[in-house]
């Protein structure tokens, strides 16, 4: 597995979870502290501030100190990878889903003159 791989995997891990997905989205409008990002959630900061390290340890957030309070900013640099390797992949699969749709009508075509044949009194 190659370091790529491993990152991925932490971006993709990181995205699983709808909390982290919705502190991303608040991350996107601009910068904000623990105490602003867990005040729509019914959980404690406590619990915020693991899933903010979940994020950071994908590199997707990263945190400032600017006095006593420390902001979380999106990083959207991961963002666009995982988005990179998830459209390279697509059009692999569309790619492959072409071929097999290929195949599968040249197998229907070949069979339905014998259908026909067999058919015939």
């Amino acid at each position: 597995m190659t370091v790529v791989d491993d990152e991925l995997s932490l971006v993709f891990s990181a995205l699983a979870d709808p909390t982290r997905r919705a502190i991303l989205e608040r991350l996107a409008e601009g910068d904000a502290t623990v105490s602003q990002l867990a005040e729509p959630f019914e959980m404690t900061q406590q619990a915020i501030s693991k899933h903010l390290k979940v994020l950071e340890r994908a590199h997707l957030i990263s945190r400032t100190r600017t006095a006593q309070s420390r902001p979380c900013t999106l990083d959207t640099e991961q963002l666009d990878v995982a988005a990179g390797w998830i459209a390279l992949h697509r059009q692999v699969w569309a790619d492959r889903h072409d071929r097999l749709d290929e195949h599968l009508a040249a197998l229907r075509a070949r069979r339905t003159p014998a259908s026909k044949e067999e058919t015939t009194p």
